[in-house]
């Protein structure tokens, strides 16, 4: 046998590769440098058309303490959405599971344990949402909003519709947990930097979270690879649950008291939050830091209107604007890249 040589004088060639390329950075992360470009745009325009509130720091600190009271939960929620299905039961999660804790204090039992009683009441009411929708195969939309009038009754009930004060001096574990500010930044937000760091290796970097892309993107097709869809979705139910007792604990020790109706208008925020992020109405797709940035931007919205002399009346209409476009865009560009893909263009 005459073994093969290339010529003289001639460099190696490389063989062809008739796959298509991989996407470009910009193809890739689409969804994320788009908001980041809204974010600067509306920025901008925050800072010319009210500079004397845009140009202090307070109103960003303001920012800072608010924001992740709605932007922890649409952290995972993003989780939920990707899967394909929604939770509208949040805001009423947020309530019963501070409301366990709140009478387990009050009860004498150490905050500690009280606070883990609470959070296992979140994840016991994710769980619920999980197996109906998935195991009993109920659209999300329909049981969640059932179980938020159920989970918001069973708060009220057992609260007797008061409250509960949460001061500094009856809580000062909870205040240096919740309402600090160590080197000068608002432990709210290091608590959602660190909830986002460890949702992007959660999502991106463990199984778990790659078999929450495969149940939104083709169900079929995890469940032929083995993947148990009703567990996967019930975890990620649960993720939402524990986050949302966890911002209606911050929440409440931020105002100091415990309010009954702890959780309502927190919806709208929320799924704006990770629909303007990225995150496909249609599951598949999404991203816990476009999220994270776009909570940011609608935590801007009211006080841009508002610092701008605009009737606050429009901030609900600025809302509506950015969930609507923000799915049509979504739409458009998924068709988009999908056509790309097949032609190859």
């Amino acid at each position: 046998m005459v073994a093969e040589t290339q010529p003289t004088g001639e460099k190696p060639k490389k063989p062809q590769d008739n796959r298509v390329g991989k996407p470009s950075f910009l193809r890739r992360y689409v969804s994320q440098v788009g908001i980041v470009g809204v974010g600067l745009a509306m920025w901008l325009a925050f800072v010319i058309a009210a500079p004397q509130v845009f140009t202090n720091q307070n109103i960003y600190i303001a920012f800072a303490q608010t924001t992740p009271q709605f932007g922890i939960i649409a952290i995972a929620l993003t989780f939920v959405v990707i899967t394909g299905e929604m939770d509208l039961s949040f805001p009423s999660i947020m309530a019963l599971g501070t409301a366990v804790f709140c009478l387990l204090a009050q009860g004498g039992l150490a905050w500690p344990l009280a606070l883990v009683a609470a959070f296992g009441t979140g994840a016991l009411c994710g769980w619920i949402n999980g197996t109906l929708v998935a195991w009993l195969n109920i659209p999300s939309l329909v049981i969640t909003i059932g179980t938020s009038f159920l989970f918001r009754g069973l708060e009220l009930v057992m609260m007797d519709g008061t409250g509960v004060p949460l001061t500094a001096q009856e809580y000062p574990e909870m205040h240096a947990i919740f309402r600090s500010s160590p080197f000068g930044i608002p432990v709210q937000t290091l608590w959602m930097i660190i909830i986002l760091i460890g949702a992007w290796f959660l999502l991106n970097r463990s199984r778990f979270g790659a078999h929450v892309f495969l149940v939104g993107d083709n169900p079929t097709s995890a469940r032929l690879m083995g993947i148990n869809a009703v567990s996967v979705k019930t975890r990620a139910f649960m993720l939402v649950g524990v986050m949302a007792t966890f911002s209606g604990l911050m929440t409440s020790i931020y105002g100091f008291y415990f309010w009954p109706t702890t959780g309502e208008g927190f919806l709208l925020n929320t799924i704006a939050s990770v629909f303007l992020g990225g995150t496909s109405v249609f599951g598949g797709t999404g991203s816990v830091a476009g999220t994270f940035f776009a909570s940011y931007i609608i935590g801007a919205i009211n006080a841009g209107v508002v610092a701008a002399g605009i009737n606050a009346f429009y901030t609900q209409l600025a809302f509506g604007l950015v969930i609507v476009v923000s799915v049509v865009l979504q739409t458009l560009i998924d068709r988009r890249m999908k056509r790309q893909s097949l032609t190859g263009r």
